[in-house]
């Protein structure tokens, strides 16, 4: 079943992305630099492929052998999987990361190092999360199961009473079901919705591939572990979690503060399935930036805090956002739009904390 597609009213305000876009190429060739990754892009990605694998061989040549030693080392990994996830395959997956293409499709593979299906996430990510950010029954973001409601369009449910509670604890659980099961469903869920997910791969071909990423993601990281490392393996089963749990709680932190806020707004479509705003201003009145003067912190998450920057060049690579949310901000007043931002994780983790709580106690916002 193929489905219905959304359309935006274009010419609602078009001056502003026009204005907007005319800014930035002015940008990018005044100051003679490419819109993709440069050194420094490079380093970073060096950085958190180390983070990610050197503790996995310290752990597996003995060089770190105790309990407390071993721990640590699968935290890491979880902070340098998460690392990879946001700083590296992002950007890579929308062909950010550099004007070379191999490289691209390259850094974009690191994401099978991470257990995940890059072409899954393609389209979930860049098709739908981008294409209709914060739409009910498109925007799988917003749609994290039945037990968190992140959108006021969903069955509202007793429980979600409490989830301001209980969903930091589900948060770390991200990646893991990432890992099990998310990619097969989506597969699943795409093939009926007739998604193409590859010019270059069947369908077979895609599933064969996915499987065998996945089993070669188990053998390295639960069965090799299990043979060399001295714990008995329920205890490596248990690290394994702990990797998943420490990198799936970052990502999702990271992600949902930009969307899931009291600023955001959840548009519906009208009888003829159009949107009021034009594309661009639309990502304007889903998405938040957060932190923007915490440059420690925006260089290991990616530039993720710039969300409103990445909806609206997601071609660009992150490493350029903090000098283009000035020009965002400006053409935004401009043209009398929101720019909502945060000026602190902490606040933004706050505000995503009283939105939880609303969503949790009221049908419709």
């Amino acid at each position: 079943m193929v489905r219905e597609s959304i359309k935006f009213t274009p010419q609602n305000k078009k001056e502003f992305i026009i204005e907007l876009r005319e800014k930035v190429t002015n940008y990018f060739e005044s100051n003679q630099i490419s819109e993709n990754g440069n050194l420094s892009l490079y380093i970073k990605t060096a950085f958190m492929i180390l983070l990610y694998f050197s503790p996995y061989f310290l752990m597996l040549t003995g060089i770190i052998n105790s309990f407390a030693g071993v721990l640590l080392c699968w935290i890491l990994m979880g902070v340098g999987k998460a690392g990879i996830g946001m700083a590296v395959m992002h950007d890579a997956n929308h062909k950010s990361y550099s004007s070379v293409q191999w490289i691209n499709n390259l850094m974009g593979n690191t994401l099978y190092l991470l257990g995940g299906s890059p072409v899954t996430w393609r389209h979930q990510h860049n098709t739908m999360h981008h294409g209709f950010t914060n739409i009910e029954g498109y925007d799988e973001d917003i749609d994290p199961g039945a037990l968190l409601r992140f959108s006021p369009h969903k069955p509202l449910l007793k429980i979600h009473r409490y989830q301001h509670i209980y969903a930091w604890i589900l948060y770390g659980l991200m990646t893991l079901t990432w890992v099990i099961n998310k990619d097969f469903k989506q597969m699943i869920r795409y093939k009926r919705d007739e998604v193409s997910l590859s010019n270059r791969l069947s369908t077979m071909q895609l599933w064969v591939l996915l499987i065998v990423s996945k089993l070669l993601y188990f053998v390295a990281f639960l069965m090799i572990p299990v043979i060399i490392l001295p714990f008995t393996w329920y205890w490596i089963i248990i690290f394994f979690l702990i990797m998943h749990y420490t990198s799936g709680f970052i990502l999702t932190v990271i992600f949902q503060t930009a969307h899931v806020v009291p600023t955001s707004n959840y548009p519906i479509p009208d009888e003829n399935n159009t949107l009021e705003n034009n594309w661009a201003v639309h990502q304007l009145f889903t998405t938040s930036d957060f932190a923007p003067r915490s440059r420690v912190f925006s260089w290991f998450i990616g530039g993720l805090n710039y969300q409103v920057e990445h909806h609206l060049f997601p071609n660009i690579s992150h490493i350029h956002y903090r000098k283009l949310s000035k020009l965002v901000e400006d053409m935004a007043k401009k043209h009398k739009l929101p720019y909502y931002v945060q000026p602190g994780f902490l606040r933004a983790l706050w505000e995503h904390g009283r939105m939880l709580k609303k969503l949790g106690r009221v049908y419709a916002i």
